[in-house]
């Protein structure tokens, strides 16, 4: 008797559901050899039987199969018994309603009880289709085929492949283990703001201690102290009636910076101290028209009068101080910017001086191309531009 040498083919990972563990299918059929045999009618019936492992975890399961094909006739010369064995993975495919669809490969040995035409025992590969039509829960009708191929080899004689047809019945035993279903832990009741609205429940679920919530578990608005700030949000909850507070509840200074311009209006809340400013409580800046000769800091004389007018007004009220800010457009280069401004914003320091102002109310600075106040791409916007500001203090 030879001895079988069994390889795996084929490994799986689809889940699939079987009832049963086992299925051990007694087949017969018919052998249609296609090699150079010298087999009488080139074929022969055979009869076998195949036992298959099924697993709750893959579509895939191993086979192991032996096939027996006795007093198989040579041409004119005798005959033989031919044996085989092979080991598969067989491969379910989803039912179709009662037929189960499923197809092998793996590879086996062949033997014969006498070797004529150089056929000699040696290994071979198969692969095969078939279906499983079910009678009952565990018992069915198996049809197949199964080709095999053994390859030529320089010893081994020559190339032979047959096709093998066949057919069974299938009995299946052994109850899988069954999956457990899942255990359903049911929710634990749980308030972590402790507001009493349940976490499920709860639409504001970090409400803060002792606050009064409503049904979603959100506060409930109340102003104990009628300032207009919710109890939630009211950093000062006991503000005196009638007293101005600030978004915390807590009551505001009504000009922080002192400029006379209530912090509800104030656009420049930290204008330092004692600076003038205009309504909007930002430091009074004045504009003043003075015009210059072309790439010069000479000023025109259709200037002279306006310079005249802000001489004397701050020679009348000597507690302010000015700052002469000069700018220019943005054509030229930027350091010549600058130092144009700085030059020009120097000469009408000069001629306020010359006019009677002291000294000490003014000062001169120069800011170049920045702070444009209009469109530099259009002459009336350059224009613009080219400015002289005065920005007062108040001493």
């Amino acid at each position: 008797m030879i001895k079988l040498l069994l390889i795996p083919a084929l490994l799986g990972s689809m889940a699939v559901a079987d009832n049963y563990k086992y299925e051990l299918s007694p087949m017969i059929g018919y052998n249609i050899a296609e090699g150079n045999l010298g087999i009488k009618n080139k074929g022969y019936f055979t009869g076998g039987l195949e036992f298959q492992i099924n697993s709750t975890k893959s579509k895939l399961s191993p086979e192991l199969s032996l096939y027996y094909a006795p007093s198989v006739d040579y041409s004119g010369s005798g005959d033989t018994d031919v044996i085989r064995g092979a080991f598969n993975g067989v491969y379910t495919y989803d039912k179709l309603g009662t037929v189960t669809p499923f197809s092998k490969v793996g590879l086996g040995i062949e033997g014969f009880t006498t070797n004529k035409n150089n056929n000699n025992d040696r290994f071979f590969f198969d692969a095969g289709v078939g279906a499983k039509v079910n009678f009952t829960d565990n018992l069915a009708l198996k049809l197949e085929a199964i080709y095999m191929l053994k390859p030529t080899t320089l010893h081994a004689g020559n190339a032979d492949s047959n096709l093998m047809t066949l057919v069974g019945l299938t009995y299946s035993f052994g109850a899988q283990a069954q999956k457990k279903s899942p255990v359903v832990t049911a929710p634990v009741a749980v308030d972590s703001d402790g507001d009493g609205v349940l976490d499920t429940n709860d639409k504001c679920p970090n409400t803060p201690d002792n606050t009064t919530v409503d049904v979603t578990g959100c506060p409930v608005a109340q102003d104990d102290d009628n300032d207009g700030v919710l109890n939630i949000l009211d950093k000062c909850p006991n503000t005196p009636a009638g007293v101005q507070v600030d978004a915390k509840g807590c009551k505001i200074n009504p000009d922080l910076d002192g400029d006379g311009v209530l912090n509800a209006q104030d656009m420049c809340p930290d204008t330092p101290a004692n600076s003038a400013v205009d309504q909007n409580g930002c430091p009074a800046t004045i504009t003043l028209d003075i015009q210059f000769q072309t790439n010069s800091y000479t000023v025109t004389s259709d200037s002279f009068a306006n310079l005249d007018k802000y001489a004397s007004f701050l020679k009348k009220n000597p507690n302010y101080s000015a700052q002469i800010v000069g700018y220019t457009d943005n054509r030229g280069a930027a350091s010549y910017n600058q130092r144009l401004s700085e030059k020009r914003a120097q000469e009408v320091v000069k001629m306020l001086e010359a006019r009677g102002v002291s000294s000490s109310q003014l000062s001169a600075k120069g800011m170049g191309e920045a702070n444009p106040i209009a469109d530099n791409t259009t002459a009336a916007g350059r224009a613009q531009n080219r400015r002289i500001e005065a920005q007062l203090t108040h001493k």
